[in-house]
This record gives C-alpha cells, structure tokens and sequence, in this order.
C-alpha cells in the first residue's frame, strides 16, 4: 500500500524540487559496516549470512520513511513497507534478478527468501523481476572489497529506488568488516537520512 505524501508541507520541498529535475539525481557513499558479532552469530545459529544481513538492511530501510518514498509522475507517495529487488548470483557465474518480500520476523522472511533464490537460481537469461517500484535494489559482490562503486543507469527511465550493494567481508586483528554502498535519489533523502541508515543497520547488526 501507498500514500500521497504531503510534499507541499514537506520541509525539503525545495530540495526535492532541485534535486528532481538533474539528469543523475543519486548521490553514492560507501561505509564500512562492522558484521562481527553478526557473522558469529550466524555461524553458531547456522543461519546463512547473506539472508540475515539482508534482512538486517530491509529493517533499517523500512524504519526510515525517506527510504519508503518513491516519485510518481512527479509526485512522491510514501509505502507501508519496501522489499528486496536482489541480485542472485548462479553457480555459472550469472546471475538473476529476484523479488524478495519483506517480513519483520527473519524466519518468515528467510522461508521466502530461500524458495525465491532456488527459483532464479534454476533459471537461465536476464528476466525482469518486475517488483515495481516499492522496493530497495540490492546486489552483493562477496569477492571484492571495494571503496567506491557506481551503478549502470538509463537516463530515460525515472528511478527513484535505493540501490544498497554489499562487499567482501575480511578481517583483521579479528574484527570482520564488510563494504556497504548505498546510492539514493537526492530528491528524496540527504546524507543526513544515509546516516540514519548506517546507524540503525549497524546497530541491528549488532544485536544478539
């Protein structure tokens, strides 16, 4: 479900109405998230790493509403709840795209989740997941550890969906870190709502 959000009553008003009209309204940061105590966590409950941390990041996402609003035909309407639109890569070096729904309790969401990734996973080709626009693009390149990433965009087509990537985890002197990269549309969030992002994701991650 979605709403018409009040844009005339919104404090970024102007804001948006700069951002919104820019060929390339997403601006990019990448931030270096502490996965510790979750990797361990994962690794004791035998829980897959990938699915809970995604989790963990749709759970951040849907707490901040920034990252709930979508532009329509020039206006914003703000959803009840944002879901995956994940990369799912295949033993062949391929991947697929997936539409994975969002559930507040990881063991709903990790049912959905593994019965959708068996499903791309035994496809072939680049078929659209056609999710539509109440979801968060998600993509995880587990062998780089990159410090900067940029995304292919079409110009033509109006995007207003955050686009969150996630990196090799390594470790050192025992702490494990993992890149995150986060791109959003400036019409609709500032680095101020990114931070919002990384503190609440970190401290899920965090949780026992």
């Amino acid at each position: 479900m979605k709403q018409l959000f009040d844009l005339e009553n919104w404090s970024r008003k102007d804001h948006f109405n700069f951002f919104n009209h820019f060929e390339e309204p997403f601006f990019g940061v990448v931030v270096d998230i502490d996965c510790t105590m979750a990797y361990d966590k994962c690794k004791k409950e035998g829980i897959g790493f990938f699915l809970y941390y995604l989790h963990q990041a749709l759970t951040a996402t849907n707490a901040i509403e920034n990252f709930r609003l979508r532009i329509e035909d020039d206006q914003i309407y703000s959803y009840d709840a944002v879901h995956a639109s994940a990369v799912i890569n295949r033993p062949d070096g391929t991947f697929g795209f997936s539409y994975i729904d969002y559930a507040p309790g990881f063991e709903a969401f990790q049912a959905g989740a593994k019965k959708e990734i068996e499903r791309v996973q035994n496809t072939t080709g680049l078929v659209l997941a056609g999710s539509g626009a109440n979801v968060i693009h998600i993509s995880a390149m587990p062998w780089l550890k990159f410090t900067s990433l940029s995304h292919a965009r079409s110009f033509s087509f109006k995007d207003s969906c955050p686009k969150i990537s996630f990196g090799k985890m390594t470790v050192v002197d025992g702490k494990k870190t993992m890149p995150v990269s986060i791109h959003v549309n400036h019409a609709l969030m500032d680095g101020y709502h990114v931070n919002l992002f990384v503190e609440k994701f970190q401290e899920l991650m965090n949780a026992q």
